[in-house]
């Protein structure tokens, strides 16, 4: 779910061909954005959870998998340990 967001907002805003993610072991730096566009799409990630995200330039230097995991620990640790839903507009919807 998680991964899906992000890979969507990376193809359709940060027009990352479609393709890069068939590659195995597939590095963020491969994705081609520069710091600008590594920013928005945290920030979008943390508008989405309700969060800033800690040492965001940290995910430029992993591989995208691990970037997703390291993001996905990030909003399970700030909601409890749940990964809140999105819904159909890709907000994340808090259970209460």
């Amino acid at each position: 779910m998680l991964e899906q967001l992000i890979k969507n907002y990376l193809i359709t805003s940060a027009k990352v061909d479609p393709a890069k993610f068939d590659q195995s072991g597939l590095m963020v730096a491969d994705l081609g954005l520069d710091s600008l566009a590594m920013v928005e799409m945290l920030f979008e990630i943390e508008d989405r959870f309700g969060f800033q995200l800690s040492d965001p330039m940290r995910y430029q230097s992993m591989g995208y998998a691990d970037m997703v995991t390291a993001i996905e620990a990030e909003v399970r640790v700030h909601h409890d340990g749940e990964l809140p839903r999105i819904d159909a507009q890709g907000s994340a919807v808090h259970p209460r």
